[in-house]
């Protein structure tokens, strides 16, 4: 059996797929450890937001998402009344996708197999030890090596406990109710549901199968239950009953758990030859349906960076960048929802006039869409002192998302996406005479640099007075040329 790599990924969830996969794609070697003996049969996360599939659309196998889930053109905050809306962003996304993980990681298995990844499942890693040149891992099935060890190994992350790495935050203070059950009175305007009484708070959706919904409840006066109580469907509906006053019939569970609003964030994303990504850097509770999204945006950032630094393409420090860039983003995660917390938890008659004034604020389209870009990711951008600048024009600069884009390349329709599917750097130039790239890093060589020659289809804001424009292997603006 084959024990050193280039790269070993300790945990086989969606982000670690989706590294992995990064990683193969710019010819890694690259080998994923799990301790489960197969995919999770739980739905688990449901929301995938436009940010996540926009990353999907720039490796082309968005469609199998999209054709598989239920799109949600408004999504909640803090089980507010007014939704946040997606509609004012420049994007073929602009809309949340309800799909369970199981099918999401039903998708990313495939493709890691397809890209010749192995997956070396009912293998545990028990042991972690790094020096200079290189990790040992030591597991259930023998001893590994590689020069880099990435831990997407979860919230109990052993990789993240033996590299030193500090993990504060907050304990669970408030205990809910989830399951995945069948309705049979669901509500209605599409089967959503998001309300906040004085007994409590109730929350449902479809689940995107035709058949199930979500429902996550907290009774007021059972907010404390400990986190591994076995949950009932009995219990669940009498939850559901007292805080809306209706029987919604329900029956058969598929899934049935306890969660809380336990929040941390790793003190740092790389110690020397180890990195973390997902729930191993960050765990909070599921509002906004945003764990998932950003575990899956820390792989796509930090996956084009590590293939580089392997391939000696870049210097070792521009894996600092993946903990100045992504652990930001964790911080917003951190405090957005703790914030929808307290909005979502407390029941009493000021908490409840705070909701009545926040449902009012929220339909301020300023406000609305602020939020909204944190949720989505559409808003995040690098290398500026807030995670969602609020200043920035409407046309690309420097570390903002690269929008999709219809194209005509050598005379022939594309897609801007579909010119990035290999994982490369690209520079889109609107002109022949337009063949400088603009302030290209030092370090970057230019003969890996995919050079395209483009006319554009659509009018599209981002581009607006754009001449050119160098786009990292993850979808973001490196540098701008303007007419």
């Amino acid at each position: 059996m084959k024990t050193s790599y280039d790269v070993l990924v300790s945990g086989a969830g969606p982000v670690g797929l989706w590294l992995a996969c990064e990683l193969k794609l710019a010819q890694i070697d690259v080998a994923v450890l799990d301790r489960r003996p197969a995919r999770t049969t739980e739905s688990r996360a449901l929301a995938i937001h436009g940010r996540t599939l926009e990353m999907f659309g720039l490796r082309g196998c968005a469609e199998d998402f999209l054709e598989a889930g239920r799109k949600i053109p408004l999504m909640e905050y803090g089980a507010l009344d007014t939704r946040l809306a997606f509609s004012s962003f420049e994007s073929r996304f602009p809309f949340t996708l309800f799909l369970r993980q199981t099918k999401t990681e039903e998708f990313l298995e495939k493709r890691a197999l397809a890209l010749g990844i192995p997956l070396l499942r009912e293998t545990e890693v028990t042991q972690v030890e790094q020096n200079e040149a290189e990790v040992h891992v030591t597991t259930s099935r023998g001893p590994f090596s590689a020069p880099w060890l990435v831990g997407a190994d979860g919230a109990r992350s052993l990789v993240r406990h033996q590299a030193g790495i500090g993990f504060d935050g907050f304990d669970g203070r408030v205990t809910a109710m989830l399951g995945d059950v069948v309705l049979a009175k669901p509500p209605e305007e599409g089967g959503v549901l998001s309300m906040v009484t004085s007994r409590g708070a109730l929350m449902m959706s479809p689940l995107g199968d035709g058949v199930h919904h979500r429902v996550i409840a907290i009774d007021a006066e059972r907010s404390s239950v400990e986190k591994d109580t076995p949950l009932t469907v009995a219990e669940l509906a009498s939850a559901a009953l007292k805080i809306s006053g209706k029987d919604y019939g329900m029956g058969e569970a598929s899934w049935l758990s306890r969660f809380t609003d336990a929040t941390r964030l790793a003190s740092a994303y790389r110690k020397g030859r180890i990195l973390l990504a997902g729930d191993a850097a960050h765990i909070h509770a599921p509002m906004g349906g945003q764990g998932l999204n950003v575990g899956l945006q820390d792989a796509m950032n930090l996956g084009w960076k590590l293939a580089m630094v392997v391939r000696k393409q870049a210097p070792d420090n521009l894996l600092d960048t993946y903990h100045s860039e992504r652990r930001p983003v964790g911080q917003m995660l951190f405090d957005n929802t703790l914030a929808q917390v307290a909005l979502a938890t407390s029941f009493t008659p000021p908490n409840l006039s705070l909701r009545n004034t926040m449902n009012d604020i929220l339909s301020f389209s300023d406000v609305n869409n602020r939020l909204a870009s944190e949720i989505s990711g559409f808003g995040i951008a690098y290398g500026y002192d807030k995670v969602v600048p609020e200043t920035l024009p409407a046309h690309l600069v420097s570390g903002k998302r690269v929008p999709d884009v219809d194209l005509v390349v050598e005379n022939q329709p594309a897609t801007l996406y579909g010119c990035m599917e290999k994982g490369e750097w690209v520079h889109l130039a609107f002109s022949p005479e337009e063949q400088d790239v603009p302030e290209c890093p030092e370090w970057l060589d230019p003969n890996i640099i995919k050079h395209i020659t483009a006319y554009r289809v659509d009018d599209s804001p981002a581009f607006s007075g754009v001449s050119s424009v160098l786009i990292r292997p993850d979808g973001y603006a490196h540098s701008v040329a303007m007419a």
